[in-house]
C-alpha cells in the first residue's frame, strides 16, 4: 500500500476566493478566529515584552552568553520532551478548555516573575525554573493552539489564510512589544514588563471563552494513549511528504533560530548600544515577519510552495551570514528585515503544507510533531549557540547558524520532484487540481505531477 493513494482528504473543490483586503483577511469572517485573533494579538504583545526584557535581565545579572543559552534551553526542553503527549490530548479532549488552563497557568508565571523582580529578589535560579514553567506550559499550548485553529473555522478552506493570520498575531506585537520592552527597562526596569505581560493574558482568555464551539467527536479517546502515540508517530514518519517537512523544520530550529537568543549581546558589545537596540533590533525582525504574513495570505493555494520554502531558507540563512558581519545598527537591522521575512514565510508555508495534508483525525498529533520539530530543537541550538558565542564569539555563532540553513534548504529541494509526485493523488482529491480536466488536455502524468508540485 502506497501512502500517496491511500491518503484520505476531503474532496471539496474550493469556492471562488474574494477579492483584495478581503481576501488578506478572509479567515475573520468566522466569529470565533476573530475573537481569537484579537485576543491572542493583545496577549502577544506581552509576551514580546517578556521575552525582550528576560533576555536583558540575564544578560545584566550574569554578562555570561552561556547562561543566555541555558535560560533558552530551559524555556524549550519541555517542548522537546513533553510535545507528542500535547498532541494526544489534543486528539481526545476538548482543545478549548486546555487551551484555557494553559493560558492561565501562563499568567500566572509571569505575574510571579513580575513580582520577583520588582522586589529586588530575582536571581538565576529563579529564572532558569520560571522558564522550565514556561516551557512546560508552551509544550501543550502551542500543538493545542495549532490543531484548534481549523475548529474555529466554518469552511476549512480558509484554513491556509488562517495559520497566516495566525503568524500575524505573533510577529506584529513584535513591533510593538520589544520597543515597548525597551523603553520600559530603560525607564522602570524589567518587572513592569513581566507585570503587564500578566495583565495581557486576560484579553485571550476572554476570547477563549467567549466563543461557541462545537464538541468535535475524538476517535483517539477510543485506544490507550500509547497506541494514539505509536499511530501518530507512525503517520508522520511513515508519509515522506509530512517527514521532509519536518525534517526542514528542525534544522532551520536547530542552526538558524537561535540567534535571537544572542540579540543582547549584539545589541551591547557588537553594536555598542542599549535595551533600545535591542528593542530595534527584534522589532526589525518582526517588520519583516509582517511582510512575510501578508505575502503567504495573500496565496490561495499550496501549491507550488515548495520552491518557496527553499527560497525563503536561503534568504534567512544568507541574512544571518550578513548579520553576523554587520557592525552598523541600520544596516543589522535591514539584515534582520530579511531574516524575519525568511522565517515567517519559511514557518507558515510549512504549516499550511503539513495541515493541508494532514488527516483531520491525526491532525493534533502531527502538529505535535511540528512543535517538537520546531521548538524543541530550539534548547539544544540555544546551547550550541551559546557555547559557540562563549568559545568564537556571537558573530561566528549567527554566521553558522546561517550556512546550515543554507545546507539545509538545498537537501529539501533536491527531494522536490519526489514530493511533487507523492502529493499529486491528495492535491486531486482536495479539487486543487481536476486531474481529469487535464487528462482531456492531452496532458500526461509528468504534466499532472509539475501542475501539483509541492
Amino acid at each position: 500500500m502506497t501512502v500517496a493513494t491511500d491518503h484520505p482528504k476531503h474532496a471539496s473543490h474550493p469556492a471562488k476566493s474574494p477579492m483584495g483586503l478581503a481576501s488578506l483577511a478572509r479567515a475573520l469572517r468566522h466569529r470565533n478566529y476573530r475573537l481569537f485573533f484579537f485576543g491572542q494579538g493583545t496577549s502577544m504583545i506581552g509576551t514580546w515584552m517578556q521575552q525582550t526584557a528576560l533576555g536583558w535581565l540575564v544578560y545584566r545579572l550574569t554578562g555570561s552568553t552561556v547562561l543566555l543559552g541555558v535560560v533558552a534551553f530551559c524555556a524549550q526542553i519541555p517542548v522537546f520532551c513533553l510535545a507528542p503527549l500535547a498532541g494526544v490530548l489534543a486528539d481526545r479532549t476538548d482543545r478549548r478548555r486546555l487551551l484555557v488552563a494553559t493560558q492561565t497557568t501562563a499568567m500566572l508565571q509571569a505575574t510571579l516573575l513580575g513580582i520577583l523582580t520588582l522586589t529586588g529578589v530575582i536571581a538565576v535560579w529563579h529564572i532558569i525554573v520560571l522558564s522550565l514553567v514556561l516551557g512546560l506550559v508552551n509544550a501543550f499550548d502551542i500543538p493545542i493552539r495549532q490543531s484548534f485553529v481549523v475548529e474555529m473555522l466554518e469552511s476549512p478552506k480558509d484554513l491556509p489564510n488562517a495559520l497566516a493570520l495566525n503568524s500575524l498575531t505573533v510577529n506584529a506585537p513584535r513591533l510593538l512589544g520589544p520597543v515597548i520592552a525597551g523603553e520600559l527597562i530603560y525607564r522602570l526596569g524589567e518587572g513592569m514588563c513581566f507585570v503587564l505581560n500578566a495583565a495581557s493574558y486576560l484579553a485571550v482568555i476572554g476570547a477563549l471563552l467567549a466563543m461557541t464551539v462545537h464538541h468535535h467527536r475524538r476517535p483517539a479517546a477510543e485506544k490507550s494513549i500509547l497506541a494514539n502515540l505509536k499511530e501518530g508517530a507512525r503517520y508522520a514518519i511513515g508519509f515522506t511528504p509530512i517527514r521532509s517537512l519536518l525534517m526542514l523544520v528542525a534544522a532551520i530550529s536547530l542552526l538558524g533560530m537561535p540567534y535571537t537568543v544572542l540579540l543582547p549581546v549584539f545589541a551591547k558589545n557588537i553594536l555598542h548600544g542599549t535595551s533600545r537596540t535591542q528593542g530595534m533590533l527584534m522589532a526589525s525582525i518582526g517588520a519583516g515577519a509582517i511582510v512575510g504574513v501578508f505575502y503567504m495570505a495573500s496565496r490561495h493555494s499550496v501549491r507550488g510552495l515548495g520552491k518557496i520554502l527553499v527560497m525563503a531558507c536561503c534568504l534567512f540563512g544568507g541574512a544571518l551570514i550578513a548579520f553576523g558581519m554587520s557592525r552598523l545598527q541600520l544596516l543589522s537591522m535591514a539584515l534582520l528585515v530579511a531574516a524575519g521575512f525568511g522565517t515567517m514565510v519559511q514557518m507558515v508555508g510549512t504549516n499550511s503544507l503539513i495541515q493541508t495534508l494532514v488527516d483531520d483525525d491525526k491532525r493534533g498529533r502531527v502538529m505535535s510533531f511540528y512543535t517538537l520539530c520546531f521548538g524543541g530543537m530550539g534548547p539544544f541550538g540555544n546551547l550550541l549557540a551559546g557555547g559557540l558565542a562563549g568559545a568564537f564569539g556571537a558573530p561566528v555563532a549567527v554566521m553558522v547558524g546561517g550556512t546550515g540553513c543554507i545546507l539545509a534548504a538545498s537537501a529539501f529541494a533536491s527531494l522536490l520532484p519526489r514530493l511533487g509526485r507523492m502529493v499529486h493523488p491528495i492535491y486531486v482529491k482536495m479539487g486543487l487540481i481536476n486531474d481529469g480536466s487535464l487528462l482531456g488536455k492531452g496532458r500526461n502524468y509528468g504534466d499532472l505531477t509539475q501542475e501539483a508540485r509541492l
